[in-house]
């Protein structure tokens, strides 16, 4: 068929891992991969063990490659020798890379040619320090998305010693000059040590997960976030669910897509309020813009019981950040935690939320009996809040963190994607 055709792009396109790769199909990957000036994207997420052969099968010049993704089957197979792209591979116009399960760099040195990068997505081992992998990156000055997803936990300590083995004078901070987009899934440690030399001016859209952590500190993301000139949203969103907690920060509202996202990788409640609470603790500064906030619980398993008995510390801490919210929007789930922690014995009415104007919950149950003594208080002390009900849970905006996909669709997702 190659040779009787006429010369068509080619496409290899090999990322279900649930398929068990055949004889048939490696030799139609290698003869694809034969015809080089024809093939514009190409996928392998094969069984490791045909891996090796099929990528030194990518040889020579690809002159109109755009899109390639290789990616280990687990993690665990990272370990792979000889596993590397050949010095000789030349990609003029790759516009997309991804690498999955991938002891980094292990084909960086392709990268050297192809500074039309637009997408790099790296799912890898730290073992590289974070201001190295930034060095490697400065070479790429078109690139608008990046993705760094971290497969292991790292400490603070392994980055301290790290750096007492390098002089002070030889960082630099790194500018990725047209940089939209960010992605970021590991842990804080490995965050904070790389934010200081990472300079984004043009920056858009940032999308944080971290892994589950007793404590959080963030002051270089906050530092991070306020030097960004296009990171400011006026309406947060925080939905709790059984695997982790999601907030999301819009411009407007209306709008759809999120200038900012932090996943929060933990599946009790309880933690899930201490985390955020300690996180937005830290950004408050930047959150003077929030005018509508909603909390949303709808996919949380936990009893009502057990949500309104979480400390009420916690969410105060995570109130308090939020001082110029007009609007609250409560889902019914947490009505109980929410009016605990507004009648809190002892504190000024005005303490928590002293802007708020409106506050909107589901009808029925028993949402505007908790509530009540909050409103009376309000009202008393001139600054009175108008209590707004809902029909039902699903009035309220839904969460904007539960969305997946599988690597099967990053191909098409990048050829596909827009600046936003």
């Amino acid at each position: 068929m190659l040779t009787r055709f006429p010369a068509w792009p080619l496409i290899v396109d090999y990322v279900d891992k649930d398929r068990e790769l055949t004889a048939e199909d490696k030799e139609g990957i290698q003869l694809a991969l034969q015809h080089p000036d024809r093939v514009r994207r190409i996928g392998l997420w094969v069984p490791n063990s045909h891996l090796r052969n099929l990528v030194v099968a990518i040889d020579g010049e690809f002159p109109v490659l755009e899109h390639l993704l290789i990616g280990l089957q687990t993690k665990h197979d990272m370990r792979m020798g000889g596993l590397t792209l050949r010095d000789t591979f030349q990609a003029p116009h790759l516009r997309h890379l991804v690498f999955i399960h991938f002891p980094f760099l292990v084909a960086f040195p392709s990268l050297t040619t192809s500074v039309g990068l637009v997408t790099l997505s790296l799912n890898f081992v730290p073992r590289l320090f974070p201001y190295h992998v930034l060095r490697q990156l400065s070479s790429i000055p078109c690139l608008e998305t990046l993705e760094i997803t971290l497969l292991f936990h790292i400490s603070v300590h392994d980055f301290e010693i790290e750096m007492q083995q390098w002089p002070i004078s030889v960082f630099r901070r790194v500018t990725l000059p047209n940089l939209r987009r960010f992605v970021f899934k590991g842990s804080t440690a490995y965050l904070e040590t790389l934010l200081p030399w990472m300079a984004t001016p043009l920056l858009e859209r940032l999308q944080i997960t971290f892994f589950s952590q007793l404590t959080f500190s963030v002051p270089r993301l906050l530092q991070y976030m306020s030097t960004a000139n296009n990171l400011n949203f006026s309406s947060a969103e925080f939905s709790f669910s059984n695997g982790g907690v999601a907030v999301s920060g819009y411009p407007r509202e209306g709008v759809s897509v999120p200038v900012f996202h932090m996943h929060i990788l933990c599946g009790r409640f309880d933690w899930q309020v201490s985390s955020v609470a300690q996180i937005f603790d830290t950004l408050s500064p930047v959150l003077s813009a929030v005018v509508v906030l909603t909390l949303d619980n709808r996919e949380h398993t936990s009893s009502p019981q057990h949500r309104s008995k979480t400390g009420a510390t916690h969410w105060r801490d995570l109130l308090r950040s939020f001082n110029n919210v007009r609007t609250l929007r409560v889902h019914g789930g947490l009505v109980g935690s929410l009016s605990h922690v507004l009648r809190w014995s002892g504190q000024s009415p005005l303490e928590l939320l002293p802007e708020l104007k409106e506050l909107v919950c589901p009808t029925g149950g028993h949402a505007g009996d908790a509530l009540t003594a909050f409103i009376n208080a309000r009202k008393v002390v001139g600054h009175p809040v108008r209590l707004v009900h809902v029909d039902s849970p699903d009035s309220l905006p839904a969460g904007t963190g539960k969305s997946r996909r599988s690597y099967r669709s990053i191909l098409s997702a990048m050829a596909m994607r827009r600046r936003t």
